[in-house]
């Protein structure tokens, strides 16, 4: 589940903070780094225990009117959503059942945000649709639950809100963590049963040692990068760069000038994109310049083979 893209913004994150705190131990702020990516994919474990959540909340709602029901001798109330195999599925799933077992804090059915988004969810088109239709398969399940992550849980600010307050390092990751969710969500078949594997926390330990070297030769290698950066920075006064900016062209050319087998371009594509997301509204056009300037001339002199 960390992909690289991922990795790249903890590694700007961590970075940024190693120099502004001061504290300069390597050793622990790789530590943290690693703690931080981990704390990723609990959120990524959190918001499919969220769904399941919901469900339960629809499940005492459904069970309030089944009495009523009996009472009143009036028609009882439909329990598709209810019984949502998918959610059931997904409730009895090995890898998430031991990621709950392990945890402090799990969502508490009080919660009023769970509350909210269910009164929400039953009051839209797309449950309505869902609770009207004459379909009853695995697939419109598993596809219900699909656009209700995408149309209320995905994007959503009351539960951005909700979630930095459990925890200060998924402040930056829910967007990400979201495409994770819903990729999971279509991957999951009926056959599979509580067997269905979610993604892992690393898709394999290249991506993991990739973290680790590119943190290491982005903070040893930094007054080499930081000479780089200067000898090209002169259309720009090099103290009025934003800190990011500096910060973000020194990872970029630690992953440049280490990892061969990625593209010169992605690599610059990779951290402008970061540059427009975390730093000044013209620091993507500032980095993408100097980075593909470095760049060729590192490759003239033969020193950024590629």
């Amino acid at each position: 589940m960390i992909n690289r893209e991922l990795i790249r913004l903890k590694i700007v994150q961590i970075i940024y903070a190693y120099y502004q705190n001061g504290n300069k131990n390597i050793d622990a702020t790789e530590k943290e780094l690693f703690f931080s990516l981990s704390k990723a994919y609990d959120l990524y474990n959190y918001l499919l225990l969220l769904m399941v959540e919901i469900s339960h909340l629809a499940s005492l709602r459904v069970e309030v009117l089944e009495k009523k029901s009996e009472r009143t001798k009036t028609e009882k109330p439909n329990r598709k959503f209810a019984d949502n195999r998918f959610i059931a599925q997904l409730e009895s799933n090995k890898m998430l059942q031991e990621f709950n077992q392990n945890q402090k804090k799990i969502w508490d059915l009080n919660d009023s945000f769970i509350r909210t988004t269910l009164d929400v969810i039953e009051d839209s088109d797309i449950y309505k649709e869902y609770m009207e239709s004459s379909q009853n398969s695995y697939e419109e399940d598993r596809e219900i639950w699909r656009k209700i992550y995408k149309n209320f849980l995905a994007y959503n600010d009351e539960l951005d809100a909700f979630l930095e307050e459990q925890s200060l390092y998924w402040n930056d990751d829910k967007e990400i963590v979201d495409t994770f969710v819903l990729k999971s969500i279509k991957r999951f078949e009926e056959k599979n049963g509580s067997k269905q594997e979610l993604l892992n926390e690393y898709k394999d330990e290249e991506d993991k040692e990739f973290a680790r070297r590119l943190f290491r030769k982005a903070i040893l290698n930094c007054d080499y990068y930081m000479h780089l950066i200067g000898d090209h920075a002169r259309n720009w006064d090099l103290n009025r760069l934003a800190f990011m900016d500096v910060i973000i062209m020194q990872i970029a050319l630690a992953e440049m000038l280490t990892f061969p087998n990625i593209p010169i371009q992605v690599t610059i594509n990779e951290y402008v994109d970061i540059a427009k997301l975390y730093s000044t509204p013209k620091s993507g056009g500032y980095v993408n310049a100097i980075l593909d300037n470095i760049a060729k001339e590192l490759v003239a002199e033969g020193k950024l083979l590629k």
